[in-house]
């Protein structure tokens, strides 16, 4: 993933994408938190980065569940 998937970019995504770019961010989130764990990590804005992306797509499953329509989709 790129530092900080842009909601925008999500949007158009379908359901699938959604859940395989969830998927990834949670890969991505194990990893780091394992190299945090081992003293390896490098980059720890990178840990808020994914977790913040994770939550992005959670959002977006949500309104899409509900039916909502923002204003950025219009």
């Amino acid at each position: 993933m790129s530092a900080g998937t842009k909601a925008a970019e999500l949007r158009e995504l379908d359901n699938e994408g959604l859940v395989a770019k969830l998927r990834e961010a949670k890969e991505e989130l194990f990893n780091l938190r394992f190299q945090a764990a081992t003293g390896q990590l490098d980059n720890h804005g990178r840990l808020r980065l994914v977790r913040k992306d994770i939550a992005r797509i959670y959002t977006l499953m949500r309104e899409r569940e509900l039916g909502i329509e923002t204003v950025e989709s219009a």
